[in-house]
């Protein structure tokens, strides 16, 4: 198709998508090693002068909020809360005008401890990753006995007043893919929204095997046989999650089935690594350095226009289904979520 030039002020792609939600990553490190993410030995971590300084993420995100049109942003990692200097982004971020939504995706070991004073500098709400609540399963998966701490983190948020408190929640097979209803009780219970997530292929291992997989329409059912479900009437837009009411709501459930149901043509995202790479897509074989344009005395518009032409090779879908298909060289936890 003819590519029509970049619209002053908004980054676009050559299909129409606008993408108003950032996702940037502050580290590749993290205090867990979940199995479908890393190895039990971890992964070489990038190195410190390669990482974005807070300054330059600050002035990164302005560039997005004030010139490109983001009107969300959320902090990922690897782990976030291991980052120093996250509750001072957090603040300048949220000084930004316009204000963007601030939220954070965590595995919630040390939430409760920071919570207050994260929800003080301007964050809105957080997804906190928790794939069971069984301990031994836990400590399994994660290679690390540190449910108490996870859970901690779930109340510290809700407590601090940094809701919706979203879970997201990722089922293998053979290993908690049979968890789906008792994660559903527990948050219905602790007035926490459950996000599903179907496994993607982006471990460091290369272990991914879809036949694998636990798909979608297997969560649904297994939800099924437990709660009353009907789809939820709110207009869906951009967001990844199919939604459903439970058991009449206002609860809600929502399966992100970035495999069996992409949702590629909505897709309205971009990512900014730890190291200064803009990606547009979890999938992307390739990225587009800013690091090096700041670092070289770019000016915010210089950067604002090697954003949009970078924006302007997104792809029309992550191709997962398509023979062709190629692993990203990164792994999730150097990307961001």
């Amino acid at each position: 198709m003819s590519a029509a030039p970049p619209h002053p002020g908004v980054l676009d792609d050559r299909y129409g998508r606008v993408a108003r939600d950032l996702r940037v990553s502050l580290t590749d490190k993290c205090n867990l090693r979940c199995s479908y993410c890393m190895p039990a030995e971890g992964l070489p971590w990038l190195a410190g002068p390669d990482l974005l300084t807070d300054d330059e993420i600050v002035r990164l995100v302005g560039v997005a909020v004030r010139r490109l049109g983001v009107t969300e942003v959320r902090f990922t990692g690897g782990e976030p809360l291991i980052r120093p200097g996250l509750t001072r982004i957090v603040a300048a971020v949220a000084a930004l005008e316009p204000r963007p939504r601030i939220s954070l995706t965590t595995n919630g070991i040390g939430l409760d401890r920071v919570a207050p004073a994260l929800a003080a500098a301007g964050l809105d709400r957080v997804n906190v990753s928790l794939d069971t609540l069984d301990p031994d399963r836990f400590a399994r998966l994660t290679r690390r006995p540190r449910l108490p701490d996870v859970l901690a983190g779930l109340a510290g948020a809700l407590a601090a007043g940094l809701a919706p408190v979203k879970v997201n929640s990722v089922l293998m097979r053979g290993i908690n893919d049979d968890e789906a209803p008792a994660l559903l009780r527990f948050a219905l219970a602790h007035g926490y929204e459950l996000r599903f997530i179907e496994q993607m292929p982006l471990d460091a291992q290369h272990g991914w095997d879809r036949a694998a997989m636990v798909t979608a329409d297997e969560i649904l059912t297994a939800l099924g046989d437990a709660f009353a479900l009907v789809p939820d009437p709110a207009h869906r837009g951009a967001a990844p999650a199919e939604t459903w009411l439970v058991d009449g709501g206002p609860a809600r459930v929502g399966v992100i089935a970035s495999v069996t149901r992409p949702f590629c043509g909505d897709c309205d995202r971009t990512r900014l690594t730890a190291d200064g790479q803009i990606r547009n897509c979890l999938f992307a074989t390739e990225e587009s350095d800013l690091r090096g344009a700041l670092r070289g005395g770019a000016d915010d518009a210089e950067l604002a226009r090697r954003w949009q032409q970078a924006t302007r090779g997104k792809r029309a879908g992550h191709g997962i289904d398509d023979p062709t298909f190629l692993r990203p060289a990164r792994p999730m936890s150097a990307i961001g979520g």
